[in-house]
C-alpha cells in the first residue's frame, strides 16, 4: 500500500498559494483564476502567471507562509504511517518552497513532495513545472497521474485530496478519501470514496483496511 496526499486544503487547513496571492499579489491574479475556472487557461499557465504577480520581500513571503496551519490530525497520521512502514508522499500542484517551509515548521521535513518549483527572487518570482506534460488530462503544472507512477506493480494506491487538480488521479485510486470539490466531483460521477474531515478520520479508516476488515465506501451522495 502507498498513500499519496494532496497538500493545499488537504494537509493544510487553507490553500497556501491562495493565501500568498490574496496577501501579496497584484489583484490581476483573480482574473487568471477566473480564466482557469472557465476552462480558458490551463492550470500550469494560470499558476505561472499568478506566481509572477507576487510582490513583497522574501521575508514577507515567509511571514505569510508561517501562518498556515496543518490539519490537526496530520502529524499523528504521519507517525502512524511511519510506524507501520507505509509509504507516504505528497503530490501537489502547489509550490515546492511553500510546502517545504510549512512542513519544516511542523517538523515534517522528511516527507517527500512533488510540486511546482519556485524560481527567481522577490519581485521577480517565477514557476517551473518539472512534472508537466502535453498528455496531462488536467493541464496542471504537476501531472499528478504521472507523478504517482500509476503503472507501479502490485501497489494499492490510496489517495487523499480535496480539489479540482485531484479529479484525474482520483479515478485511478484503489481507495479514495475526498472532501470539498473532490467529494462533490465523486458524488456527481457516483464514484466510491471515503469522506473525511481531518486526517484522524483517514487514519481510523486505514486502520480498518490494514487490519483486513471491510470498510463501506460511500458511492455518490445517497450511499
Amino acid at each position: 500500500m502507498r498513500i499519496i496526499c494532496d497538500f493545499d486544503g488537504t494537509i493544510t487547513r487553507q490553500d497556501s498559494t491562495d493565501l500568498v496571492l490574496e496577501t501579496l499579489a497584484d489583484p490581476e491574479w483573480q482574473v487568471l483564476q477566473a480564466e482557469w475556472v472557465a476552462g480558458r487557461l490551463s492550470g500550469a499557465d494560470c499558476m505561472a502567471g499568478q506566481v509572477a504577480l507576487i510582490g513583497g520581500s522574501a521575508g514577507d513571503l515567509d511571514a505569510v507562509l508561517d501562518t498556515v496551519e496543518l490539519d490537526p490530525g496530520f502529524p499523528a497520521f504521519v507517525d502512524w504511517c511511519e510506524r507501520r512502514g507505509l509509504a507516504l508522499s505528497i503530490v501537489s500542484d502547489g509550490v515546492d518552497y511553500f510546502i517545504t517551509r510549512i512542513l519544516a515548521r511542523h517538523g515534517l521535513e522528511q516527507l517527500a513532495a512533488v510540486a511546482n518549483r519556485l524560481t527567481g527572487e522577490a519581485g521577480n518570482w517565477g514557476l517551473r513545472a518539472p512534472r508537466n506534460g502535453p498528455d496531462c488530462a488536467a493541464g496542471s503544472g504537476v501531472c499528478k497521474c504521472a507523478a504517482a507512477a500509476l503503472d507501479a506493480p502490485d501497489d494499492t494506491l490510496v489517495f487523499v485530496g480535496d480539489g479540482r487538480s485531484d479529479f484525474c488521479i482520483a479515478g485511478h485510486a484503489d481507495v479514495l478519501f475526498a472532501k470539498g470539490q473532490l467529494a462533490a466531483h465523486a458524488d456527481n460521477l457516483e464514484r466510491p470514496y471515503l469522506p473525511f474531515d481531518t486526517f484522524d478520520d483517514v487514519r481510523r479508516s486505514l486502520s480498518v483496511l490494514v487490519g483486513d476488515v471491510p470498510v463501506s465506501l460511500r458511492a455518490g451522495a445517497t450511499a
